[in-house]
């Protein structure tokens, strides 16, 4: 059975690069939304085993969803993305209720593969 993902980005060029690159490797993209309100409704009715979270949302932040989604009870693994490293958010990333950070330049198959194994 192929893994799930719910790719959440405001960013229309990057999820469809996203999306064919994942596709392809073997992923199938049930969902994807522009915004955090959006996303939180899309992980409820679609309950993917991935969801692919960008920082930088126009209304709630990454952070902010990751942590709904885990008070929530959701098993879905979090991974949170940004064209900014981890880093560059000081200690927030590994503070944050994700499962685990990918850097967009970084995004691979394989890198996500090791996430849901882990």
């Amino acid at each position: 059975m192929r893994p799930t993902i719910l790719m959440v980005d405001d960013h229309d060029g990057f999820r469809a690069r996203a999306r064919v690159m994942l596709e392809r490797a073997g992923f199938d993209v049930i969902g994807e939304a522009t915004d955090g309100a959006t996303a939180l409704a899309a992980a409820a009715r679609l309950r993917p085993d991935l969801v692919l979270l960008d920082i930088g949302l126009p209304d709630l932040d990454g952070f902010a969803v990751a942590t709904t989604l885990r008070d929530r009870g959701g098993r879905e693994r979090i991974v949170l993305i940004s064209g900014r490293e981890a880093a560059d958010y000081g200690g927030r990333v590994e503070r944050s209720a994700a499962d685990g950070f990918i850097a967009k330049q970084d995004l691979s198959a394989e890198r996500l593969r090791e996430m849901l194994a882990s």
